[in-house]
């Protein structure tokens, strides 16, 4: 199935983003001086196909799961932190959760894999695939069979969404012990040295810090992950949560929907989804720079520029949803925006000023 949904992704549109091209050096304003503004409305064109996208339904998809890992001592916060955030996204506590309202973004809360009983409440996706993973340090952290599941779920998840109204989905996470899974993931595919990649993350001491690259090590050798393969990186060395959010990337681009991506364990999905297909990578915006430095290799790997770079740690997608605002400004000076003719300026005085 997912071979089958994989060759479904196109291409850009590239007559929609000549289109936009056209109009942006059209604009009372000097040629480019919008800078990645401009490029990434153009990109939001050829993902659409309409030379003037509007962004209207806005989405993100957090996902939750849990990780095995953390009993290596990877992480300050207990297992248990999870499940208890999920309830603070519930209860709309959250910095995602003022961030979605401020925005006015609908919040998507899934259990892909949470260490506790199944969450009974109105607002949560339940798509659970186990109560987290095993210990990625030890063994395998799931069958092969779970991965594709996992993604698979990911995918029903995003389309579910579409089918309510989505223009633009961000993607989010929470985990307790998944930077540690991301970490190991950005090393198997860029090949970096763990120590180049893994940090503190939410703030680990020294102790805990060699803890963590060390753990990050045994799951590379114990598992030996093919790097090419994404389902065996998933099995082998992935998170439910992480799985999850490759197939909401898989089933956005599919439905030729762009998808702003968040930090590090977001991103590590998207390299997830890249190693199914290269061809997804048109349709990913990389909204800011994790403080994390395995984030630029990550990003690096996917030849992707951030939009905006403000030391965020945070996870849940609160620094892509922190960007839907600047994405629809962008949309509207293309559409909004007078051009030279409508203005009755002189292209040539123009040029001549600026």
């Amino acid at each position: 199935m997912l071979s089958l949904l994989i060759k479904r992704i196109e291409p850009l549109n590239e007559e929609a983003v000549a289109d936009a091209e056209v109009r942006f050096a059209k604009l009372t304003k000097p040629p480019g001086s919008l800078g990645r503004l401009e490029m990434a409305v153009s990109q939001l064109a050829g993902i659409s196909g309409q030379p003037f996208p509007h962004i209207r339904e806005k989405v993100i998809i957090l996902m939750a799961a849990d990780h095995g890992v953390v009993v290596e001592g990877v992480s300050p916060y207990p297992q248990a932190a999870t499940e208890q955030m999920v309830y603070n996204f519930l209860n709309g506590g959250a910095a995602i959760n003022v961030l979605a309202r401020h925005s006015g973004a609908r919040l998507i809360i899934v259990d892909m894999g949470i260490a506790a009983r199944p969450i009974s409440h109105r607002n949560i996706v339940d798509r659970r695939i186990a109560q987290g993973t095993n210990n990625i340090a030890r063994g395998p952290a799931m069958t092969s069979g779970q991965a594709e599941q996992a993604v698979s779920a990911g995918i029903e998840v995003v389309e579910a969404q579409i089918e309510k109204g989505l223009d633009i989905v961000a993607t989010g996470d929470m985990g307790v012990g998944n930077t540690t899974s991301a970490a190991a993931i950005c090393a198997a595919i860029t090949g970096e040295n763990p120590e180049q990649i893994v940090d503190r993350g939410s703030g680990l001491d020294d102790e805990g810090l060699q803890r963590k690259i060390a753990s990050v090590r045994r799951a590379l050798l114990t598992n030996n992950p093919d790097s090419s393969d994404g389902l065996d990186l998933l099995a082998k060395i992935g998170g439910y949560e992480i799985a999850g959010l490759a197939g909401v990337i898989l089933g956005a681009a599919v439905h030729r929907k762009p998808i702003l991506l968040d930090g590090f364990v977001s991103t590590a999905a998207a390299m997830i989804a890249a190693t199914f297909t290269p061809r997804v990578k048109p349709y990913l915006i990389a909204s800011h720079r994790s403080q994390s430095k395995g984030h630029t290799h990550m990003l690096k790997w996917l030849e992707l520029t951030p939009l905006v770079d403000l030391d965020l740690y945070l996870g849940e997608g609160a620094g892509a949803v922190l960007i839907y605002s600047l994405i629809e400004a962008a949309c509207k000076l293309l559409t909004e925006m007078a051009t030279v003719t409508e203005a009755g300026i002189s292209q040539k005085e123009l040029e001549e000023n600026s």
